[in-house]
């Protein structure tokens, strides 16, 4: 097991070596994205919540992924104008990552295992799973891809007090 969630090691879209604990909040909100999916239109609700949130603590941040239905196929760049451009995104955006399987990423393989899905599962099931973590990383509440944003508002609520 990794000694803090917000030290493993990531990589933005424009390539920094970043690590959770590079952006200090008082709770973060982590997301696999990707830009054909049907909950794509998430992106929307997510980038509210940073505006509305980020100067009480909230970081939101966004990690594309191409495991389900090929729904990210785009390099960086193209990621960065999809998201930029359709969704006014400007929350932090990180590189193409895996979150199943043996070529899942650290990060995704710990927030599994602290934060479990239905029946145990550590599974991520598509594109657009949640997980709302406090400020130190110990504690995650995973939030299924049909959960939009919008409802995360008193969960959001909670931790910043």
């Amino acid at each position: 097991m990794i000694h803090s969630l917000l030290s493993i090691p990531c990589v933005t879209l424009q390539g920094e070596h970043k690590t959770l604990g590079d952006f200090p909040a008082r709770a973060y909100l982590v997301v696999n994205t990707a830009s054909k999916c049907g909950f794509t239109p998430q992106y929307r609700g997510l980038e509210n919540l940073w505006q509305y949130y980020r100067e009480r603590g909230l970081m939101v941040l966004g990690f594309p992924c191409n495991q389900f239905g090929a729904q990210e196929p785009g390099d960086p760049l193209e990621i960065a104008d999809f998201c930029t451009l359709n969704y006014g995104v400007s929350f932090p955006l990180f590189g193409k990552i895996e979150v199943n399987g043996p070529g899942a990423h650290p990060l995704f393989n710990e927030l599994k295992r602290l934060a479990p899905g239905v029946l145990g599962s550590r599974r991520i099931k598509w594109n657009f799973t949640k997980f709302l973590l406090t400020a130190d990383g110990q504690r995650a509440t995973r939030f299924a891809p049909i959960t939009k944003p919008e409802r995360l508002f008193d969960r959001i609520e909670t931790l910043l007090k």
